[in-house]
């Protein structure tokens, strides 16, 4: 058994890698002109015409190849958000990290390896800021022949997005050029829908037609790009049973928060009395930054009967300790820019915390592990002490691959390394990730076999010219 980076962890994860079918996908990356608000019409970058896009659909266990064909103006490459991908980085997708772009008019042919997954995940473009408009669901059954650890009797996917009224590739790019803020999105969509809140949204809105007394599974993906959301429908309570594609203990609330990366599976009983109810998504704002405040609304109707470019001298602890959380004025906002990455050992039991820090317009930061889940173990408000270890929840943490840093607090997570590869870690608000919210994860490879990286596919997107 391996040692923390700290201390041990006894928590351990079992699954099942049964042998599924395999199954074929084919994207095709493209414009398409999208109507949405009299004066935000324009042509978008889409997979197969869809916004949102197709939705994946397969069991636990499964192998999924995805052929992307990419005819659009510029490279792009597609993330399977959530999917561990063991021991094949090759097909994650992140740009310049696990490959290079997939250039205009050619295709690449994407593995996606299912093993412990089972819910709801999601895919999107990782490059640029493509993904506010290349992203769609997947969906993640049981095995064949078993059940689902909770009772309901239909399920939706919902999709919650983030428009913009211009490209959105100019916009990080102008953004990045002359240091100013990227734009603001210009309303939120639910599966492709703003509803009724919006001037000239024509009443387009999403609705989901259900029978009173019977239980509804909604599939929640956060694919926005900046803003987390509040979540509620009207008169309703909420069951969380999942969560990043693992079940949870059962959570009920009233309404949920959702931060962009995460997705959540949500048991609700439609029992009030025949009507029309909203479901309402509306941005949850901690922060001075600049922020998008409009609201979505969807409605349910409800009748009788969703190499060689970096260190390896990334530091174990901040360089420079004080008061994170305090008054931070007279230290200066200036970042260290660098091109570490963080080296661990294969088997080796991880913990990281997370520290916010109250530079500049302090706020939540969702963040996201590629090539992981892992147990959220511990949180709160303020700087992190040591005396809090003691308090850790490791009998039934939540098992996730994005988690919101308290604005002003911390985190804490546990893993262990048993994927081998080049994994990327970032803010999933993509205005953060654009500023260098991000590092990079390298995970050794074992002695035997099975602890290896299997080899790269034949024809991986070539990086000439880079």
């Amino acid at each position: 058994m391996g040692t923390f980076l700290g201390y041990s962890f006894t928590l351990t994860l079992l699954f099942c890698m049964a042998q599924g079918e395999v199954l074929h996908y084919d994207f095709v990356v493209k414009e398409t002109p999208i109507k949405m608000l009299c004066e935000t019409n324009r042509t978008v970058l889409t997979v197969n015409g869809m916004f949102p896009g197709p939705e994946i659909r397969a069991h636990k266990g499964d192998t999924i190849y995805v052929n992307v064909t990419n005819i659009g103006p510029y490279g792009v490459t597609i993330h399977w958000h959530g999917v561990r991908q063991m021991r094949y980085p090759w097909s994650d997708g992140p740009e310049n990290i696990t490959q290079c772009l997939i250039p205009t008019n050619s295709s690449f042919l994407q593995k996606v390896i299912l093993t412990e997954e089972e819910g709801t995940l999601w895919w999107h473009a990782h490059s640029d800021w493509t993904r506010a408009t290349v992203h769609g669901p997947i969906i993640i059954l049981p095995v064949k022949n078993t059940n689902y650890p909770y009772k309901f009797d239909e399920q939706h996917t919902i999709v919650i997005a983030e428009w913009y009224a211009r490209d959105t590739k100019a916009i990080i790019d102008e953004a990045l050029e002359t240091g100013g803020d990227p734009d603001l999105s210009v309303a939120y969509t639910i599966n492709g829908q703003p509803g009724d809140s919006y001037t000239c949204s024509n009443g387009l809105m999403y609705n989901i037609t259900v029978v009173q007394g019977k239980t509804y599974l909604f599939r929640i993906i956060h694919s926005g790009m900046n803003e987390e959301m509040f979540f509620g429908i009207a008169k309703h309570n909420l069951t969380v049973v999942g969560m990043d594609g693992a079940y949870l203990k059962p959570l009920k609330t009233n309404y949920l928060m959702i931060t962009p990366g995460q997705t959540m599976d949500v048991l609700v009983t439609a029992n009030q009395s025949p009507s029309h109810y909203y479901m309402v998504f509306s941005p949850f704002v901690d922060t001075n930054a600049p922020s998008n405040e409009n609201v979505t609304r969807g409605n349910i109707p409800i009748q009788r009967n969703i190499n060689g470019v970096y260190n390896k001298t990334f530091p174990d602890k901040p360089p420079f300790v004080f008061d994170y959380t305090g008054n931070v004025s007279a230290l200066g906002e200036a970042a260290y820019v660098s091109t570490e990455v963080l080296m661990i050992n294969y088997n080796e039991e991880v913990e990281i915390r997370f520290q916010g820090t109250n530079f500049g317009a302090a706020e939540n930061h969702p963040m996201h592990l590629h090539g992981y889940s892992f147990y959220v173990v511990g949180m709160g408000d303020g700087n992190f002490s040591d005396s809090y270890i003691s308090k850790y929840n490791t009998v039934d943490p939540p098992y996730i691959n994005t988690v919101g840093l308290p604005k002003n607090g911390w985190v804490a997570i546990r893993f262990k390394a048993d994927n081998p590869g080049v994994w990327f870690m970032h803010c999933h608000l993509e205005r953060h990730a654009s500023w260098g919210m991000d590092t990079v994860l390298v995970i050794g490879e074992g002695r035997n076999k099975d602890q290896k990286m299997l080899p790269p596919p034949e024809r991986m997107p070539p990086c000439s010219g880079l």
